[in-house]
This record gives C-alpha cells, structure tokens and sequence, in this order.
C-alpha cells in the first residue's frame, strides 16, 4: 500500500517530465526557420539546430525555407503528370487587340519568416493574382506576334521586374526566385470566335467614324467658303458705308469751310440746291379763297 502512494504521484512527474521534454526541445532543419512566440507576441526567430523553449507557454512555428513554384494558366496533376490549361489565368490582350494563351511558371521562396506568418492571411494566394497582374500589364504592351515569337525574354524579365516591385512594396514575405514563359500559342476554338465578334465590332465602329470623317471633310469646307463670302460681302459693305461717310464728311468740311468765307453766297446755294432737287417732283395748287371752281384732276389744271 506505501509504495501504491507514491506509485501515482511518480508517474505524473514521469508524464510532466516526459511532456516537458518533448515540448521544450525542438529541432530547426537546414532548410527551416522557427518563428518563437509567447502570448502572441514575437520573442525571436532560430535557424537550423536544436533548441529549447518555456513548454506550454512559447510556440514554435516553423516555416519552410526552400523554393516552390507554381504554374499560372495551367495546372499539372501530381498523381498522372499532366497539365490542365486554366484560360481564366492564361488568355491575354495584346497591344493590337488580339488575343494568345500564354503560360508562366515562377519559382518562389519566404524571404520573411514574421512577415510571411503574420503580414497577410494567405500569402501564395496574393503573390499569384501580383503576377496574374504583372503578367497582364506587361503583355497588353506587345503586339500578338511578339508575344508568341520574339519577345518572351523582355516579356519575363519585364514580369519578374514588376513583381518584385510589388512584393517589396506589399512586404508578405515572399520573393520572386526564378520566372519563366512556358508556352504563348493563340487562344483555343471559343477564344478565337470571340475574338472575331471583338474584331467584327472593332471594324463596324472604324466604319462609322470613317463615314463621320468624311461627312466632316466634305461639310467643313463648304461651311468655311460660305463664311468666307459671308465675312467679304460684310467686309465690302462696311468698305462702302466708310467711303460714303468719309465722303460726306469731306463734303460737309468743304461746305463749311465755304459757309466761313461768304456765308450769305453759300446759303443761297445750298437753298437753289435745294429747291432744284425738290421742285421737280412737287405738285402746284393756287386757289383764290375758296370761290375757284373744282376741276379734276387738280394736277392737268
């Protein structure tokens, strides 16, 4: 029975200790980082090697420090090898307004371990739609020929460039290894065809603007020449009505200046004048008071 007492208590310390030990002591491998925590808060961050930790208070979270990649506009199946294409991922508009599927494959590894566990939720998820971004900027600036044959190199190193950028700024951790075009063929059967409606659309509205340019080109013209006429035939009333103002001005000057030398000889002018220009159309009647006989019309009398 004493030794029954004791048999309990030693076979808790037994499975405190054997708990203790093996939730004190962690190993780091060389391809490892662990991030150390206690009550949420980051204590420090080991490399490769054995360590030891307050048990049941400090976390060790490990993080794995190799290269990965992943395929962006297919997917490969793990079990059989084969690749899948993904045209939501794959299918591009070119600088021409054409359209090709073209395949990437980036390589990718943590570069923060604490920034890569507590910066961002999912960080593989943001680093895919960074380069589905990256990819897309950069290939709208080709046209489709370029992208298919000649200019895949400027193409990835222009999307590795844009990446990089990019995840410095967002600061999740993760940075860009190696990237590399794998395929740009033109889209498939469904692509094209809808392409073809694009490019039916596209020459429909050249059409119109055309015919818009040509109704301008022929309506400007003639609306410029009928304000030009317009404008002269303006310009040569306004030429007439100055030279017959100038005219009569000189005329009054020149009256006026006669009217200072002999004022009494230039009045009776200007009243001979007068009655010479008014005379001829004036109509005469003399009567005696009113006992003249009425004889019509008045103007033969």
């Amino acid at each position: 029975m004493r030794h029954q007492k004791f048999l309990i208590p030693i076979i808790l310390v037994a499975t405190f200790a054997v708990m203790t030990f093996f939730d004190g002591f962690y190993t780091v491998g060389e391809q490892e980082q662990a991030v150390i925590t206690m009550f949420g808060n980051i204590i420090r961050t080991d490399t490769a090697g054995l360590y030891f930790k307050l048990p049941f208070i400090q976390r060790a979270h490990i993080v794995d420090m190799t290269t990965h990649g992943t395929g962006i506009g297919y997917s490969t199946d793990k079990r059989t090898g084969r690749s899948t294409s993904n045209e939501d991922e794959s299918v591009m508009i070119t600088s021409d307004f054409n359209f090709v599927n073209i395949d990437f494959y980036v390589e990718y590894k943590v570069s923060d371990p604490v920034a890569y566990l507590y910066n961002s939720d999912n960080p593989e998820a943001i680093l895919r739609n960074m380069l589905l971004s990256c990819i897309r900027s950069v290939v709208s600036e080709y046209p489709v020929d370029e992208v298919i044959t000649t200019a895949k190199s400027q193409i990835q190193v222009s999307v590795r460039e844009k990446l990089t950028e990019m995840l410095t700024a967002s600061n999740i951790g993760l940075q860009c290894v190696n990237l590399t075009v794998q395929d740009a063929e033109p889209p498939t059967d469904k692509i094209i065809q809808a392409f073809k409606e694009v490019e039916t659309a596209r020459q429909a509205r050249e059409t119109v603007i055309n015919a818009a340019r040509k109704y301008q080109s022929e309506q400007i013209p003639a609306a410029e020449a009928k304000a030009d006429q317009i404008i002269q035939k303006a310009e040569a009333v306004k030429s007439a009505r100055i030279a017959e103002a100038k005219g009569q001005a000189a005329r009054f000057t020149s009256m006026y200046e006669e009217y200072r030398a002999y004022p009494l000889i230039t009045k009776q002018r200007l009243y001979y004048e007068a009655v010479e220009e008014i005379l001829p159309g004036a109509k005469i009647i003399i009567t005696d008071g009113g006992n003249t006989q009425k004889v019509l019309p008045l103007d033969k009398f």
